[in-house]
Formats: structure tokens, C-alpha cells, sequence
């Protein structure tokens, strides 16, 4: 039997064909097998929160969550879990089969770290970090090894500084100061219709440790009117909607946070390289 050879343009629509089902094959693996190990029977160690954002003299809880293959409770005596930091050669901290072990502790975290032993056997290896510093800034590693899962997560903790302001009016003057913020913010006023208000004046003032106060005055303002302060830096955004009605004022803050980050990396896993090499050499055997 004689073949007609294929006319151009059925040939060109189906090498397309068979690159958009090459491509539907690869994506339907990566998912299918995405998180898993060789075998599929390795439970998996992450984070809820990957960039938190710690303030300066306050508490942060590091998030670090494992869950097994069979979803069962672990025995904390299984259980090891190791908190490191970038850069530095010894732990924040570490619990090892049941037990706290801070020999090996970076002497910057003595008497400042914490896990949750109740939660431990639950999947729970968050870490508490207490007075959080400049100094804390970086990333941090979570590993966690039990019988029935093992693996590492990373949080990428940013320290910063923000507080709610307190507003007064002199006058037709309306005057908002904010104690603590860190980096330096840039502040805006709105009027009731969100239009920026060009009329104000803002001083800062850093102390010995960086941190930032300012004072930011707002004239002429009406003896009854709302105004929105923004307060923003990089990391952090406070909108503070103050209400005047004669020589009350009431107020009240929205703090929000920069979480995004950029998209990670994902290499391919060995199935993912076997489906690739086979349906290319599907297609070159075709042509």
C-alpha cells in the first residue's frame, strides 16, 4: 500500500498536536507527583507563613507544620526536630526525641526560643521567638524528621517596627504621631473622597536604635470631616481614618503586610524527566 505524503500544513498541525499533548502529560505527572518522594509514602514539612513579619520588642511565632502519610499522631519521642539560620553554624534550636538540646544554641537566642510541646505530636514545629531584633532578620530552616516523614522548610522572617498614631486637633490643625516604625514610612493624608491632601508637614525623629517617631500635621481641616492617614514602608501599611466632630476626634487603624515574595523555583523531579524524554522521543520518532 502507497502513502500520500502529508501536505504541509497537516504536517505542521500535527507536530502542534503533539507538543500541546506532550505538554498536557508533563503537567498532569508534575501535579499528580508534586510533594512526594520516590515512593509516595514520605509524609511533608512546610510553612503556613513564609515571610512573616516580626515587630521589634514583640513575640513571633515561626511557622513550621509536618504532616505524616497516615495523618496519626506522633510519638514525641520519635520525633527531631532542628531550627537553623542562614549564615550561622550554630542552632537556634533543637528537640530531639523528646528532649530540649541547646548545647549547640547561637548564644543570640539564649533564653528567647520556645516549641510547643503540647503540639509537637499533632504536626506542630513552630517556633516561638521572643523580642524580636534587628539582628533576627533572615532565613530560617525547619527540619523535622519522625519514622513516617522527614523533610525541611524555610520562613524568611523580616523584622520591622509600626504602631497605630494618636491624633489631636488644635485649631484647625489635626496632627498625627506614630512612636515606633521601622523602616522609615513615608505618611499621606486623604480627604473623605481618598483625593490627597497636599497640605501637611511631617517631621521624624530616630533614636539610637533606628527606630522612627514622627509627627505629621494636617491644616486647614474642617471643625467636622473624616481624613485618612497612610503610614507605609516597605513592609508594613497602617490606614488610620480619623473622624472630627468638633473637638472630638475618634480613630481607628488597619494594619496590613507585605507578604508576596518571589515565585520559587521548581526543578524537575526524576518522573518528570523520564515523561520528557520519552514523549520527545515519541515525536522525533514520528517525524
Amino acid at each position: 500500500m502507497v502513502y500520500a505524503p502529508m501536505e504541509p500544513r497537516a504536517y505542521a498541525n500535527l507536530i502542534v498536536s503533539i507538543f500541546v499533548t506532550a505538554g498536557l502529560i508533563i503537567l498532569i505527572l508534575s501535579v499528580s507527583f508534586s510533594g512526594q518522594g520516590l515512593g509516595g509514602s514520605k509524609g511533608t514539612v512546610d510553612s503556613i507563613d513564609k515571610w512573616p513579619i516580626g515587630n521589634l520588642g514583640e513575640d513571633v511565632i515561626l511557622s513550621c507544620k509536618f504532616k505524616t502519610s497516615t495523618n496519626s499522631r506522633e510519638s514525641t519521642s520519635q520525633v527531631s526536630i532542628t531550627w537553623t539560620k542562614e549564615g550561622l553554624s550554630e542552632v537556634v534550636y533543637k528537640y530531639d526525641k523528646g528532649a530540649v538540646q541547646l548545647t549547640e544554641q547561637n548564644p543570640q537566642f539564649k533564653n528567647r526560643t520556645l516549641l510547643f510541646s503540647d503540639a509537637i505530636g499533632g504536626g506542630n514545629a513552630s517556633l516561638l521567638l521572643r523580642d524580636v531584633k534587628v539582628g533576627d532578620n533572615g532565613v530560617y530552616y525547619c527540619s523535622v524528621s519522625t519514622p513516617s516523614c522527614s523533610g525541611t522548610a524555610s520562613v524568611n522572617l523580616r523584622a520591622a517596627a509600626f504602631s497605630a498614631p494618636k491624633f489631636k486637633r488644635v485649631n484647625t490643625t489635626l496632627t498625627a504621631e506614630a512612636e515606633r516604625w521601622f523602616p522609615k514610612p513615608n505618611v499621606t493624608w486623604l480627604d473623605v473622597n481618598d483625593n490627597v491632601l497636599n497640605e501637611s508637614e511631617t517631621s521624624f525623629f530616630n533614636n539610637s536604635a533606628g527606630i522612627t517617631r514622627f509627627i505629621s500635621s494636617l491644616q486647614p481641616i474642617k471643625l467636622y470631616g473624616s481624613y485618612t492617614c497612610i503610614i507605609q514602608n516597605p513592609l508594613v501599611k497602617a490606614v488610620s481614618q480619623a473622624t472630627v466632630k468638633d473637638t472630638e476626634i475618634s480613630a481607628r487603624t488597619f494594619f496590613s503586610f507585605n507578604t508576596s515574595a518571589a515565585p520559587p523555583i521548581l526543578l524537575p523531579q526524576w518522573h518528570v524527566l523520564a515523561a520528557t524524554a520519552s514523549v520527545f522521543l515519541w515525536i522525533y520518532q514520528l517525524i
